[in-house]
């Protein structure tokens, strides 16, 4: 039965004709407007309803005889009337049989539901059909009452929108606001708020860097303006990363202040200080990260948010100042451990699609940006204890002290029981003395140091780094290294005229890398000479070759990991490989190398997962799946993988895997209410993944608010990579299989123990029912187009 109407009678409901597509506020904004109805209409407003329900049973329905009054297919685009609450009840009362707030394909409704026509005032009915159009539904009701509307005029193009145009379209104009966020006055109630923090603390504390007494002023202000925040203020010390300070802060977490902008202040006539906004990656993760902030930062530049970009860059430049390093994350328990390096290409990106208006001021933000990465490079990355002076090559290996404080309470309780029984103990007595020095373990301080490694890699987890992490040049972080030089070379080249003064004092590595120079208390200051671009492009070329040297194995055509301390390659096949394409460093040969003999270990149906299976090895009760290895796939594989294949020319390549990934997303996208991950299991095509934290960016109620970060950029910037027929199968939901034909690729499911697994995933139950994966069918959506 279609929901009922509940508008006063003997009118009509009218709403004025908007752009079909156009985003909530404009679409819902607006009064309602009433005019005379007809009177045929008005009867049913008095409680009168003509219409017959369809009834189900065995897969029949009985319907109504179409009369010739009925709207014909030919006429105007169909409108619907709509009381809004009714219909939210009507639609999850029927559809929603697992009572999540979302109409998926998983649901065992009968997909239908009638809907009044706008044409007849609610008269005639119009049945709304299939998963995607009732999610839609579901989806277009709570924006409607987000405005306030309790009766909507809705069109039907809004509920058949092609799901490419309007996932992109959700993204660029809701997603990056949802995901907005300012540390001052008017935005620390959202940001302090911390899904990580364990301590039971919920009050918001606020750690300002040493040097900042304005900021700090500010902020006791607005503690004091806002005494129901309970906001407490602490001012760090000059060095703030220190192991043990920080393991101090460990039951007293708290956000980090960021770059402000001293603005009007209307109030008082003078100056104040506001925050300047930056994209968090969504769910758990409610403060700026390091590398995904890089990925966002590609996403905003197409959405053209490049003062959005920009103003992260200025957070970043602010943190190495005052915190010694782009942080991990933007919060105190992350003072000792930084992330993946993006921040030259980033920096360079964004400068150039600034406003070409104020030449030399463009000029004085670059010039910021990289004399913060070269700080940043010198300090941190080819410093001990990250760089091994015998190899050369640099480590993901951060400072920090005790059990890392933002992991869940019993994460490590396998680790720490054997330990706690040891000493008899409980495992919570344990971890206490433990972490206040008064047990001291060797063994499990090594165990947290590549633990903290791998956290500072951004991959955590996966059994390419266990118990070994701190100890490995990674393949990722040499290639990222290279390109930082590359790109401060082309910097202080094209745009410095070839000579760049650093304003910050502070100790630059020892060139060309020895275990002698590094021995050597002597250090050069920065300030000391101008940079040249030509010892920048030294270092590239040298580092290409160390590259070289220790991570290219010429006979399985593929870049690895090198163990300084094992000396020796560490042969976990990893997709980060593919890195040394997107930086450059890996010549023609190797490049084809890489495509021809390595890529179809990697490519499955849903793009490139983060490992081989192979690589990674049996799973079992004792060892489960860690959510970096395969078959998981994560937005930075990708983009750098597509980026780097077409810098090397390989652009169908590119194309295909754009193509796979992005039609992965948009399949759940259409089936799953509009959902968008953080990251997917690539050969089931599912985002209903079960490793270690499960997903993030699939826990929202009727509506998606905010996707997630990195996958929102995934899909904006895998868009750029397709032709225009591509991007219509992919809005058809046509298989990779069925558009590219039969390209070998790994077979989906290959082992014995992930098929026992698979057998539990509800998605994949779902789509085995759907025969996706079988060449000439695709999902349950087919739009009119």
């Amino acid at each position: 039965m279609a929901p009922s109407l509940n508008h006063p009678s003997a009118v009509s409901f009218i709403d004025e004709l908007k752009p079909v597509n156009t985003e909530a506020a404009e679409y819902y904004g607006g009064k309602e407007q009433f005019s005379r109805g007809r009177t045929y209409s008005a009867s049913f407003a008095h409680g009168y309803n003509p219409k017959r329900a369809p009834a189900f049973g065995d897969e029949w329905h009985s319907r109504a005889r179409r009369m010739s009054h009925d709207e014909k297919s030919m006429t105007a685009p169909r409108r619907f009337l709509i009381d809004v609450e009714e219909t939210i009840r009507v639609v999850l009362e029927q559809e929603d049989t697992d009572g999540d707030f979302q109409i998926s394909v998983t649901d065992a409704g009968p997909k239908l539901m009638p809907l009044g026509t706008a044409t007849s005032n609610g008269f005639k009915t119009f049945d709304v059909r299939g998963t995607y159009m009732l999610s839609n539904l579901l989806q277009e009701l709570a924006l409607a009452r987000d405005h306030g509307r309790k009766r909507i005029v809705l069109d039907e193009a809004r509920l058949t929108e092609n799901p490419v145009d309007r996932l992109s379209r959700m993204i660029k104009n809701s997603f990056w606001h949802a995901l907005t966020r300012r540390i001052d006055g008017d935005g620390l109630e959202i940001i302090c708020a911390d899904p990580k923090n364990r301590t039971g603390r919920i009050n918001p504390r606020i750690y300002v860097p040493h040097g900042e007494p304005a900021m700090a002023e500010y902020y006791r202000k607005v503690a004091k303006e806002k005494p129901h925040l309970n906001l407490d203020v602490q001012v760090l010390p000059p060095h703030p990363d220190d192991p043990v300070f920080v393991k101090s802060l460990n039951n007293k977490p708290g956000i980090l202040a960021l770059e402000m902008n001293e603005v009007d202040d209307p109030r008082s006539g003078g100056k104040t200080l506001k925050g300047i906004p930056f994209i968090v990656p969504g769910a758990r993760f409610n403060e700026l990260y390091n590398w995904d902030s890089y990925f966002i930062s590609l996403g905003l530049l197409i959405d053209g948010q490049v003062n959005m970009a920009k103003g992260m860059v200025d957070h970043f430049i602010f943190e190495i100042e005052h915190y010694g390093k782009i942080l991990n994350g933007s919060r105190s328990y992350y003072l000792c451990r930084t992330q993946p390096p993006f921040l030259t290409d980033m920096a360079l990106q964004i400068y150039n699609q600034l406003d070409r208006s104020d030449i030399e001021a463009n000029r004085a933000w670059l010039k910021r940006a990289i004399q913060a990465a070269i700080k940043e490079y010198n300090t941190i990355w080819v410093a001990e204890p990250r760089m091994d002076p015998k190899t050369g090559l640099s480590r993901y290996r951060p400072d920090g002290l005790g059990i890392p404080p933002e992991t869940e309470a019993t994460h490590f309780t396998h680790i720490l029981e054997p330990f706690a029984t040891k000493h008899g103990l409980s495992v919570l007595e344990f971890s206490e003395r433990y972490n206040d020095g008064t047990l001291r373990e060797p063994e499990l301080d090594e165990y947290f140091l590549h633990d903290r490694a791998v956290r500072e890699s951004g991959h955590d987890t996966t059994y390419r780094f266990e118990k070994r992490c701190a100890n490995l040049g990674t393949i990722d972080l040499q290639t990222l290294l290279y390109k930082y030089e590359v790109d401060i070379g082309t910097a202080i080249r094209e745009v410095f005229d070839d000579e760049l003064e650093l304003e910050e004092d502070f100790d630059l590595a020892p060139f060309p890398v020895t275990p002698e120079s590094y021995a050597s208390t002597y250090r050069e200051r920065s300030k000391s000479r101008t940079q040249t671009s030509a010892e920048w492009f030294d270092r590239a070329d040298w580092r290409r070759e160390t590259i070289d040297k220790y991570c290219w194995n010429e006979s399985k055509g593929l870049y690895f990991d090198y163990d300084t301390v094992q000396e020796k390659q560490s042969l976990y096949e990893s997709v980060t490989a593919f890195w040394a394409l997107w930086a450059g460093c890996a010549s023609e040969e190797q490049a084809w190398k890489l495509l021809s003999h390595s890529l179809k270990k990697f490519e499955v149906l849903g793009g490139l997962v983060s490992g081989t299976e192979e690589s990674r090895g049996k799973i079992s009760l004792d060892r489960p799946n860690r959510q970096w290895d395969y078959p998981y796939a994560w937005p930075p594989h990708q983009i750098m993988a597509w980026v780097g294949l077409e810098r090397y020319g390989y652009l169908e390549e590119a194309q295909r895997l754009a193509y796979r990934f992005l039609y992965m997303m948009t399949t759940a996208f259409v089936d799953f209410n509009g959902v968008v991950p953080e990251k997917f299991d690539a050969v089931k095509l599912s985002h209903l993944v079960d490793a270690e934290y499960g997903n993030q960016g699939i826990d929202f109620k009727m509506v998606p608010r905010e996707g997630f970060g990195w996958m929102n950029a995934a899909y904006q910037v895998g868009l750029s990579y397709l032709s225009t027929g591509m991007r219509r199968a992919v809005a058809a939901c046509t298989s990779p299989e069925v558009f590219f034909g039969n390209i070998a690729i790994p077979p989906p499911i290959s082992s014995q123990n992930y098929a026992s697994n698979a057998g539990t995933d509800p998605l994949n139950l779902a789509m085995d029912a759907l025969n996706l994966s079988e060449p000439g069918v695709s999902s349950s959506f087919s739009p009119p187009y």
